[in-house]
């Protein structure tokens, strides 16, 4: 099984993600690709048996700039029965904590992906936290992906 995990982090926090939860998926032996967003394409995704993105979310509940042509792409691209989930950070001091991450459930879901479980969310943290979060996300991610 091949992987990708696209991503967007400003703070760090996005990106400990998204390591934490490639590394996790290494160890089950799914093959990973790991891009951030800037140097990814849309257009690849269906060539991959998982996808996982990650992403904050800017001020009031918006995708970041640095997703628009990764999202526009992503528009674009038909990915009927491809296995996804979303993961991401935000702050709930904000009305629309981490929505960013349902936007992306949201998106996929519309392109044709099969959501495998609800998105994970990170809210300020220590990274030992995150960490153990984006663990157990993976760990679950790979329990689910095995039933499809």
């Amino acid at each position: 099984m091949k992987a990708a995990i696209v991503y967007a982090s400003m703070t760090g926090t996005t990106e400990l993600m998204a390591n934490t939860i490639a590394e996790e998926l290494e160890e089950s032996g799914i093959e990973v690709v790991q891009k951030d967003v800037l140097e990814a394409c849309g257009g690849e995704l269906p060539g991959f048996d998982l996808i996982l993105i990650g992403s904050y979310t800017w001020g009031d509940g918006d995708l970041p700039d640095e997703m628009d042509d990764f999202y526009s792409e992503l528009l674009e691209t038909d990915l009927a029965g491809k296995p996804a989930v979303v993961f991401g950070a935000g702050d709930s001091s904000y009305e629309h904590f981490a929505r960013a991450v349902d936007i992306l459930e949201e998106t996929l879901r519309g392109q044709g992906c099969l959501i495998l479980l609800d998105g994970v969310k990170a809210d300020g943290e220590p990274d030992d936290e995150i960490m153990e979060i984006s663990r157990t996300f993976a760990k679950k991610v790979v329990l689910a992906s095995c039933w499809q």
